[in-house]
């Protein structure tokens, strides 16, 4: 093949791939929330609180915090994911069918798991408790807008309407 042949079927190539747009998301809203949001804020939820269990017929008060090196260090991890999951939610194929709230609660998201590395990271178990909180309004502002879809086909565009 000549030179002229071969730039012209590399430019062809690479000028095709430019008109494809973002890549399709691995997996659908639903799934990613499953499957990766909600597990890995329960990780974080879960690593500072307060029980009352009804133990032998007598209530028991128990505080629970991450009380090792381990502990602090997953409930960090915890938080780094799900910036890294709040920051996913801004990409083309999640906010494609949504308004613009979508990327705001998603970006609020992100800050406040930024603020959770933090409370992680000065290891005040009040401080975790207090931003776990402000997590936990994110999420539910968001769902007020965007309920949970329950029962989609697995085959439903990422951005499909509940049912």
């Amino acid at each position: 093949m000549n030179k002229a042949l071969l730039a012209t079927l590399a430019a062809t190539t690479l000028l095709g791939g430019c008109n494809q747009g973002p890549p399709a998301p691995d997996k659908t809203i639903q799934q990613l929330m499953a499957e990766d949001v909600q597990p890995t804020a329960e990780v974080y939820w879960n690593a500072v609180g307060h029980v009352s269990e009804l133990v032998d017929g007598e209530v028991v008060e128990r505080d629970f915090r991450p009380e090792t090196e381990a502990d602090w260090q997953r409930t960090r991890d915890a938080a780094t994911r799900m910036v890294e999951l709040a920051n996913l939610l801004t990409e083309p194929g999640y906010t494609e069918g949504r308004g613009e709230d979508w990327v705001q609660f998603s970006n609020s998201l992100a800050e406040v798991a930024r603020l959770a590395e933090q409370a992680a990271d000065s290891r005040d178990p009040e401080q975790v408790f207090e931003v776990g909180g402000t997590m936990y309004s994110v999420c539910s502002a968001c769902h007020q807008v965007y309920p949970p879809a329950e029962g989609l086909p697995e085959d439903a565009p990422v951005g499909a309407p509940p049912a």
